[in-house]
């Protein structure tokens, strides 16, 4: 969903190896750039990605288990090595702390395979019967709200208002697919064609394995293609999903049941708590108008098969191996290119990070993630803060009027550093040490009326979107805050004792990356309050898209992979923010380090220095099935592209490496937004 469409990938980052030391020392000293991940026979000025990189890239391949492999991916096995030891403790642990219990007793039973694999499909009985159960179309609403965040027919939630960021409302926004877009089922190139059937061998596997015959499975699969397929046709695009005037569309209720009149709406809202709901959000009315031609169209035994297995689909990862293998081999193995399954104990780490997140993140923090890094972080990002104010007053092309309105929304970006400060009530969801399947389903159902239970009340600014464990960050909005989980906060990404100039060229353009994505093409549509408003001048709006237009064209032209090039407009904000996230950082670290004396290090200038640090931190390999479906269904350009697309508009990195008019990395006609 939009909320947090803003997100910064970085779990394919930096190698940059930190070092506590003042910024003259210029010997005995441990290296600032890792010469060897280095590819010195690369002129820095022709791919500047390899330059820094290259060297790492040769002695660094995916394991078997990844799709992608960088620093950050080893930051992100760290974690997880701490949190398999948080939750073995736990587990092993007799009762005591309640939060303790919780999380031990759900990794616990993850942990059970023998009792997994001795249930076999039992813990789907109940949905089963349900749905075999069904004996007209009326009673699809009832299976569909029994079935929370399974994918079926359409998603329910609750969000911010667009227009009124103080409130909470109700939503139902477009889902119903097995495949991660619609684009999947409707594109015509062989690779597509080949995936398709790929997914129609799997579905139609996933429904022997229910003890259908092959004959049988085999139609039903079909049967779940031909309706994922026409919910498709009513889909937005990835690119559509980027403008929110698209996906806020205020209706009372009865206005969605004359959307999809065949769909018993009543009984769906009663039977998911909220039979009260009187206007909410539709966030994609023409998916609701296929949803009813469909659901008129196909009978009730087609429903059934379609229910069927986006329960399977949903539950496959947790059940017994015989589903797990299967799931991975089609989603795994044929869609992202991973050769090996990850060890258990990596899955059921994950999977208490997703359901118990903000419990096991408490025991996380208080391991990893001292106050002192709290409070360094904060500083940091207030330095990028300052940096960009100056910038805006600075700008040539803005008018004085939307100049104070981009500073008003800019003063008033809140600051989420490491973790919540209030974590969340995990009191009413229920977990046992001998039902891994039920606490799976009661930690869903329990996150879905959590959501639900936000209807009608304001919102609650003080939510996070990532647990604090988490190697990411991410830009809301909504809600005009910025966020950096204690899982990103630590070297190699932050080490305020490590040289300057590579601190700040990594964890600096991250900030400013996020700071950024407030006023890239999508958060520039929202005001100070996270109201969806128009605060720009119409001159001034222009002036902005005509500059963002130089960069969607600029990445348009770099390949993804094979034949295919990067979508421009869908990774547009990515390359906004890339860009200005990289400026500001080189404007803070400038500012911090006025007067200060900045020698050379390893025969690199500060300057240099800066630059190699924020490529390194982009330095990763990926799989090319993998690639491709980024090129479909990802906001974020290749990493190459995020290093060398940014650097090439940069007067600043020219200057430091020397770099010709006519060098790679120069554009003729550079692209500046912020």
């Amino acid at each position: 969903m939009f909320r947090i469409a803003s997100v910064l990938v970085v779990l394919t980052s930096t190698f940059i190896i930190p070092v506590a030391q003042s910024q003259s020392a210029a010997s005995a000293h441990p290296p600032i750039i890792n010469l060897d991940n280095l590819d010195s026979s690369v002129d820095p000025c022709t791919d500047f990605y390899t330059y820094s990189c290259g060297g790492w890239l040769k002695k660094n391949p995916i394991p078997p288990d990844k799709t992608s492999w960088g620093l950050g991916s080893k930051l992100d096995d760290d974690n997880k090595l701490l949190l398999r030891q948080i939750l073995e403790e736990a587990a092993a642990a007799g009762p005591g702390d309640p939060l303790q219990k919780k999380i031990g007793d759900y990794y616990g039973a993850c942990m059970d395979e023998k009792a997994i694999e001795a249930a076999g499909i039992s813990p789907l009985k109940a949905g089963l019967d349900r749905i075999n159960g069904m004996r007209s179309k009326r009673d699809i609403a009832g299976v569909a709200a029994s079935m929370p965040g399974q994918s079926a027919l359409f998603d329910f939630q609750s969000d911010q208002d667009f227009k009124d960021s103080t409130q909470v409302i109700a939503e139902v926004d477009q889902d119903g697919l097995g495949l991660p877009d619609r684009d999947y089922y409707v594109k015509r190139d062989p690779k597509s064609v080949e995936l398709r059937q790929a997914y129609l061998a799997h579905v139609q596997k996933m429904f022997e394995l229910l003890g259908d015959s092959r004959s049988v499975a085999a139609t039903q699969a079909q049967t779940v293609m031909r309706i994922e397929t026409a919910l498709a046709n009513g889909s937005h695009t990835q690119v559509e999903r980027r403008d929110p005037k698209l996906l806020y569309h205020k209706m009372t209720r009865e206005q969605l049941e004359a959307l999809a009149p065949a769909f018993q709406w009543k009984d769906y809202f009663s039977q998911t708590g909220q039979p009260g709901v009187r206007t909410l959000n539709v966030a994609a009315p023409e998916f609701f108008k296929a949803m009813n031609a469909v659901l008129e169209k196909e009978d009730l035994e087609s429903w059934k098969a379609y229910l069927r297995w986006h329960l399977v689909n949903a539950n496959a990862p947790y059940l017994s191996a015989a589903f797990v293998n299967a799931d991975f081999d089609f989603f795994g193995k044929t869609l992202s290119g991973t050769q090996e399954l990850e060890p258990r104990w990596k899955r059921c780490v994950n999977y208490t990070d997703n359901h118990l997140g903000e419990a096991l993140g408490q025991a996380y923090v208080h391991r990893a993630f001292p106050p002192e890094a709290k409070q360094q972080a904060q500083a940091m990002v207030k330095e990028i803060e300052q940096a960009m104010e100056r910038d805006i007053e600075g700008l040539s092309w803005m008018s004085p009027e939307t100049k104070q309105k981009a500073l008003e929304k800019l003063h008033a970006v809140a600051n989420k550093i490491g973790y919540p400060d209030k974590w969340r009530d995990y009191s009413a969801l229920t977990i046992t040490r001998d039902d891994p399947m039920g606490n799976v389903f009661r930690a869903r159902t329990f996150e879905f009326n959590r959501q639900l239970a936000k209807i009608g009340k304001p919102v609650d600014r003080g939510e996070w979107g990532m647990t604090p464990p988490t190697v990411n960050a991410y830009y809301n909005p909504q809600v005009n805050d910025i966020n950096f989980p204690a899982g990103i906060l630590q070297p190699p990404f932050f080490d305020p004792a490590a040289d300057d100039a590579t601190n700040f060229g990594d964890m600096g353009a991250t900030i400013g990356h996020e700071l950024t994505h407030g006023f890239d093409d999508e958060g520039r549509q929202f005001d100070a309050q996270g109201n969806l408003r128009d605060w720009w001048t119409p001159e001034d709006g222009k002036q902005f898209e005509q500059r963002a237009s130089c960069i969607s064209d600029q990445y348009s032209q770099y390949v993804a992979v094979d034949d295919i090039k990067i979508n421009g407009q869908l990774t547009m904000g990515e390359n906004v923010a890339d860009l200005g996230g990289l400026m500001l950082a080189y404007m803070a670290w400038q500012n911090e380090t006025r007067g200060k004396k900045l020698d050379s290090i390893d025969g690199f200038t500060p300057e240099q220095r800066f630059f190699i640090g924020y490529a390194t931190g982009w330095c990763s390999q990926t799989r090319d099935e993998t690639k491709r479906m980024y090129a479909t269904i990802d906001p974020h350009s290749p990493d190459k592209y995020r290093t060398n697309g940014v650097v090439s508009n940069s007067p600043e990195f020219q200057q430091a490496f020397h770099c010709k008019a006519a060098s790679s990395m120069v554009r003729e006609n550079r692209c500046r937004v912020w």
